[in-house]
């Protein structure tokens, strides 16, 4: 049997760019504007994922770090016990992440204990920790919220 399903995210997207970095910033007019789609807004309001919007604006200007405390948020929340994710490999958080340009497996894991050591910084309740062996990511059940603005 074979199925196939079509998920839209966005219903519309209205996004200016230019490639040239001396660009000066465009004015109020020019905002970029993303509409979610029903189907996707319903989706995500019907599963919600607890996590802290203070850390999330904290970790705008980070998006690394803001995506694997996102990431977090989400696998924390999912959890039913402790769970081992690979770091490296087609499934592991480094692919998750979209960091799989590390070409040296030392280099991500110093930036991934950085990473987590913000994270820590407002989420001190933070189960995730890196393996003795440093090639698997140990997180536990828990819930992102700090109870400042969930």
């Amino acid at each position: 049997m074979v199925q196939q399903s079509r998920f839209n995210f966005l219903r519309e997207a209205q996004l200016w760019y230019n490639k040239c970095p001396d660009q000066p910033v465009l004015s109020d007019e020019f905002e970029i504007v993303i509409v979610l789609s029903n189907e996707f807004y319903q989706e995500i309001t019907a599963h919600p994922i607890p996590t802290d919007l203070d850390a999330v604006r904290t970790l705008a200007a980070s998006p690394a770090v803001l995506d694997l405390f996102m990431w977090l948020s989400y696998r924390c929340f999912s959890a039913k016990s402790e769970e081992s994710v690979p770091i490296f490999g087609a499934l592991g958080l480094a692919a998750q992440l979209g960091n799989v340009e590390y070409a040296r497996s030392r280099k991500f894991g110093e930036k991934l204990q950085g990473w987590l050591d913000v994270i820590r910084a407002m989420w001190p309740e933070c189960p995730a920790r890196i393996s003795n062996a440093g090639d698997y990511l140990l997180i536990r059940p828990a819930e992102a919220l700090t109870g400042r603005g969930a």
